[in-house]
């Protein structure tokens, strides 16, 4: 049974969720994720022990301060291909989805927030999230991620999440899957230091682009993977900017290529980043999912609630 999937919180109320969990996992934790694969974790009690120590550290956060939560699974490279170059056939890779629902069902079980608790099945992309190596077409979207999204309709998830989403061919075929599947799916668009999705497309233009395709498929949009000040002037203008409920921002002003060549962490300035989530606040009236991506932690998230949330 799903909790939340006939009517999301989050789109009248606003939620946490987490932080950077791949970087948090490695250099915080010092665990191995080959391909940043979080998923493989659920392999074993020690990995599985590890993801709910994770969680929980957010969890505390939304419980102390009463607001909502969105647990996303751990499964951002857990699709057929990047499961390949893992060893992980169709049916492994279907498995470890079905676990990680199950994971944070039990997360959501143990949680006392007094606030709702929304499961999200977490979806990435065909290729990388920096510099896709091809764009699909919405069809070869479609026929890839439906493995994923069927896997996790026939779970209590309440909705499934694609992030770091690099090209609208891609989102709208993502959109198709789930309205196929009939669960909610909100798109999370990445962008470049210019604003621009690393496809060269305008972030207004994608959201709108999407849409258009897909009679309005989403249930809202959000931007992760890149420091609000690379993407804060798009959001200068445009009605589709109501769309967006989501940021999910990294915490270095690093670009994407500097970050795929660095081997340490940048973990910014948790507070200066709280600061900019209030700025971007501003430009976006429907703001109400505040997390992190890469270099965040618990400790980002906490001081965008206390900044954005309860000084709002």
């Amino acid at each position: 049974m799903t909790d939340h999937r006939d009517r999301l919180p989050q789109l009248s109320g606003s939620f946490l969720t987490d932080g950077g969990i791949e970087t948090t996992l490695i250099f915080h934790k010092g665990l191995d994720l080959p391909h940043f694969a979080s998923y493989a974790l659920l392999d074993d009690r020690a990995g599985r022990d590890a993801l709910k120590s994770y969680y929980r550290d957010y969890l505390r956060i939304a419980e102390e301060r009463g607001v909502g939560f969105i647990l996303e699974s751990p499964t951002w490279r857990c699709s057929r291909d990047w499961g390949a170059k893992l060893g992980h056939d169709t049916q492994r890779i279907e498995t470890f989805n079905r676990e990680a629902i199950k994971l944070m069902e039990e997360l959501r079980r143990e949680a006392r927030t007094g606030a709702p608790i929304v499961i999200s099945g977490n979806i990435g992309p065909r290729g990388d999230g920096y510099a896709p190596e091809a764009q699909l077409s919405p069809d070869e979207a479609e026929e890839y991620h439906i493995h994923q999204i069927r896997t996790f309709a026939d779970t209590a998830a309440d909705m499934v999440a694609a992030v770091t989403i690099t090209h609208t061919g891609e989102a709208i075929g993502i959109a198709r899957a789930a309205r196929s599947a009939g669960i909610p799916v909100a798109i999370s668009f990445t962008t470049e230091t210019d604003g621009r999705l690393p496809s060269g497309e305008a972030l207004g233009e994608a959201i709108e682009k999407v849409d258009d395709a897909t009679d309005a498929t989403p249930v809202y949009y959000m931007v992760n993977c890149a420091h609000p000040d690379h993407f804060a002037d798009a959001l200068d203008e445009g009605e589709w900017r109501a769309r967006i409920l989501g940021v999910r921002a990294n915490a270095s002003r690093k670009s994407h290529a500097e970050l795929d060549n660095s081997d340490v962490l940048d973990p910014g300035d948790p507070v200066e980043l709280a600061q900019d989530y209030m700025r971007l606040r501003r430009k976006l009236p429907n703001l109400s999912v505040f997390g992190g991506c890469c270099g965040t932690d618990h400790r980002h998230i906490e001081q965008i609630c206390i900044t954005c949330l309860e000084a709002a």
